[in-house]
């Protein structure tokens, strides 16, 4: 086995593992059923095409099932805290939930359309000897083909079929991003909204789902329609979550403190924190604002740090939910004095009235296990760094405690790699100005100017340098913090982070576009397999 595969296998073998367990259990349902109906009569008059059906079939008992728990997102924050994060993947939940939904339209090819055009058509053009034996199922008369479209079992199927197809296609990259340009009024179809309420659709899917079940072809016996059996415990969970939701989210009364608006579109609320919400840093949290809509709950990542008295998020303009929730606290916020800041704040001495705001959580991310390294390397593309804010307040609570008590830190490497840090300028000032032993290393990355040494940003190098000897300033970012240009060298930064730390076990975090995602896992990869250092790769998902 070659070093690079025994490698690969170290730091996937969660992932590996469960989905060799999920393939395989879905192959043996699958030849189960199919040898199954190979044994029956019913084989000499519709053919492989419905061997082939139920076992589609039965794969989609099991996947309709199991769609459900990547999801159920309080149960998974809970696991992530006991012995099973040490075998599953739970920083995959949504990739598995994404995984499955593929499985589950493969499984609708494969029964709808060999029922649809296969079976059907063999039955009705069955001779009237070869019928008899399938009267008990089908009726006296032989059926049309309309006559099968019609009863509950189809009228059941075509409205699961068409429910997801609609479901689906409006979940896809192309269409929840606003990738494709529809014209009015056909571009309500794109955006998140669309996806959020296309996906309620599932409500009817279950309710369909159950009766079509309990209205099998073949079958006649109650025990063997076993696909209440399978979505029992799935959708008891996810019920029991969705209401927990509900209760908690009217419970968890929050007050509005301060809000601010920076160049950039981002939005910064302070609110006050309920005293039964307990979070880790990393972790994030769901919010909704009625003002903007009543039903929408969307997830952000919690910037204060546990021991803030006050909880906070960061919100990028970025759709038509975040724009509005920019808009109805813009109207509240005070205009700029004369000579000061064009930044737009508020705070509870404002005269308007702050909208409402629902939240609900906290859940579990996979920045909150960053406690278990040694160094960390925190990499965030713009408002990407927010997943780590919170990490980083707490890290300088923990450094103004280990110094009281003389105690050792932990190096650590923050974000690198946002274009426009105005939001973030208080955080990165806040760290240097705390960090006296130097265990944080900061670096702010402008990726629209050419990098160092060309002759064509020549100007501006030397007018920092000079800037920052002078003053202590970055006469970029604005902050003690110097900045680079053009994109960072990720392979030199993990060299040097593997130089300074040999042995070590180096958390690397990452949120952002998802093609440095694959370049960093790559680099991750590379090093562990030929140097000391251990590196371990983690992505944000929400």
């Amino acid at each position: 086995m070659s070093s690079k595969l025994s490698y690969y296998l170290e730091d996937n073998w969660k992932r590996l593992w469960v989905l060799a367990l999920w393939i395989g259990i879905m192959a043996g349902l699958f030849i189960w059923k199919f040898i199954q109906y190979r044994n029956r009569y019913v084989f000499s008059v519709m053919g492989y095409c419905v061997t082939i059906a139920k076992g589609a079939a039965e794969t989609l008992k099991l996947n309709m099932a199991l769609i459900l728990l990547p999801v159920c997102r309080n149960t998974i924050t809970w696991l992530r805290n006991t012995r099973a994060a040490r075998a599953l993947p739970f920083d995959d939940n949504i990739n598995f939930h994404k995984t499955i939904a593929a499985a589950i339209v493969v499984g609708v090819i494969l029964h709808a359309g060999n029922h649809l055009a296969c079976d059907f058509p063999r039955l009705i053009d069955s001779s009237d000897q070869t019928y008899a034996p399938l009267r008990k199922y089908f009726g006296e008369t032989k059926p049309t083909y309309l006559a099968l479209v019609r009863g509950v079992e189809g009228v059941t199927g075509v409205i699961m079929v068409v429910c997801m197809l609609i479901a689906f296609t409006l979940a896809t990259r192309w269409f929840r991003r606003s990738l494709v340009k529809l014209p009015k009024p056909f571009d309500k179809l794109t955006g998140f909204n669309a996806f959020w309420y296309s996906h309620h659709l599932f409500i009817i899917v279950y309710i369909s789902l159950v009766i079509h079940g309990e209205r099998l072809y073949l079958i006649l016996d109650w025990y063997k329609r076993t696909t209440w059996m399978y979505l029992a415990v799935p959708v008891g969970l996810y019920v029991g979550e969705r209401t927990l939701r509900f209760f908690r989210s009217g419970s968890y009364s929050v007050r509005i403190l301060k809000v601010a608006i920076y160049p950039g579109n981002v939005l910064t609320l302070q609110m006050s924190k309920p005293p039964t919400f307990r979070y880790k840093s990393g972790q994030y949290m769901f919010v909704q604002c009625p003002d903007v809509s009543p039903f929408e709950w969307h997830p952000f990542s919690i910037t204060s740090a546990p021991g803030d008295e006050f909880l906070s998020i960061h919100v990028r303009q970025l759709g038509d939910w975040t724009r509005e929730l920019k808009r109805v606290f813009s109207a509240a916020c005070e205009p700029p004095m004369n000579g000061k800041s064009g930044l737009l704040r508020a705070d509870e001495n404002t005269k308007k009235t702050f909208p409402k705001l629902l939240i609900d959580g906290p859940y579990g991310s996979p920045a909150q296990d960053y406690s278990k390294y040694d160094v960390l390397l925190l990499v965030g593309l713009g408002i990407g760094a927010t997943p780590f804010i919170s990490i980083l307040k707490d890290l300088i609570n923990n450094i103004i405690k280990m110094e009281e008590e003389d105690e050792a830190s932990t190096d650590l490497y923050p974000p690198i790699g946002p274009s426009s840090f105005d939001w973030f300028k208080g955080i990165m000032n806040e760290i240097a100005e705390l960090d006296q032993r130097n265990i944080i290393e900061m670096h702010n990355y402008l990726t629209s100017v050419y990098e160092e040494g060309d002759a064509r940003s020549a100007l501006i190098t030397m007018l920092q340098a000079l800037n920052h000897a002078k003053n202590g300033v970055d006469v970029v970012s604005g902050t003690r913090v110097r900045t680079h240009f053009a994109r960072p060298n990720f392979k030199r930064v993990l060299s040097k982070v593997a130089s300074k730390h040999p042995y070590a076990k180096i958390g690397v975090f990452y949120c952002g576009a998802p093609v440095l995602a694959q370049e960093l896992s790559n680099l991750c990869h590379e090093f562990n397999g030929k140097c000391t250092t251990k590196f371990e790769f983690h992505k944000e998902h929400f």
